[in-house]
């Protein structure tokens, strides 16, 4: 029998499109910091932002790696900064820059009715390839907070999906095991390859963004409309 519920976030209950490479990002963000009096062109600040992510990546452990936001703005501000006073915070950067990159944020057909159902009768957590100081102010902005037991977000941990700590970290805060849960995901590679590495079931919501095939991955079930979740876990229940 199912006892827990796990959820990806971005593509597969959100609807979100951001941009890290539109060059009127970096324009928005190079005026914001002329503001404070630190010079550095939109095309210079890309450059910098590109080549700092490079690194951070490479410099990892991980097989795969995830990024950190808010040092790599606090690496650019205090190389570019004439003075140490009254600076822009990083965090402060890193949300003027996903807020000038996001073009798209709401919630797929069907989402929130159907989570107030399936949180009446399962605990339920989400995991996230992402950034926490993005990540949890859009779930709260669609309404998707205060459905979750636990969210996992990549950037806490240094690392993305399909690595299995990732599944493992929910697991462990579920106090499941991977029998127990169903995972549902929108990428047949980061989530369904992933998750099922594990011997976790997965039901995968075919929507308008993620990698809709990958070589070695199978679903357990596939849904094209939220609501059909509910069918979904009746059939592994039975």
């Amino acid at each position: 029998m199912i006892k827990g519920l796990l959820f990806d976030l971005n593509g597969t209950l959100i609807d979100i499109c951001t941009s890290e490479t539109d060059d009127q990002v970096y324009r928005t963000v190079s005026n914001f910091f002329d503001y404070f009096n630190i010079k550095i062109s939109p095309s210079m600040l890309k450059e910098e932002y590109f080549t700092i992510l490079k690194r951070q990546k490479q410099e990892s452990m991980e097989e795969f790696p995830e990024f950190d936001v808010i040092s790599l703005f606090d690496e650019i501000t205090k190389k570019y900064a004439k003075n140490t006073q009254n600076l822009p915070s990083p965090e402060t950067l890193a949300i003027l820059f996903r807020a000038a990159g996001r073009y798209k944020l709401e919630l797929y057909s069907e989402v929130l009715p159907t989570l107030k159902k399936l949180s009446a009768a399962y605990p339920m957590a989400a995991i996230s390839d992402g950034q926490k100081i993005w990540a949890l102010p859009e779930m709260r902005s669609v309404g998707l907070d205060r459905f979750f037991n636990f969210v996992i977000i990549s950037s806490e941990y240094g690392l993305r999906k399909p690595d299995p700590g990732m599944f493992e970290k929910a697991l462990q805060k579920m106090h499941l095991r991977p029998d127990e849960i169903i995972f549902v995901g929108n990428d047949m590679f980061r989530d369904i390859f992933g998750a099922h590495n594990l011997g976790i079931k997965t039901v995968f919501f075919r929507t308008n963004q993620g990698e809709q095939n990958y070589s070695g991955a199978d679903a357990d079930y596939i849904i094209y409309n939220f609501a059909e979740l509910i069918n979904a876990i009746d059939f592994f229940n039975s």
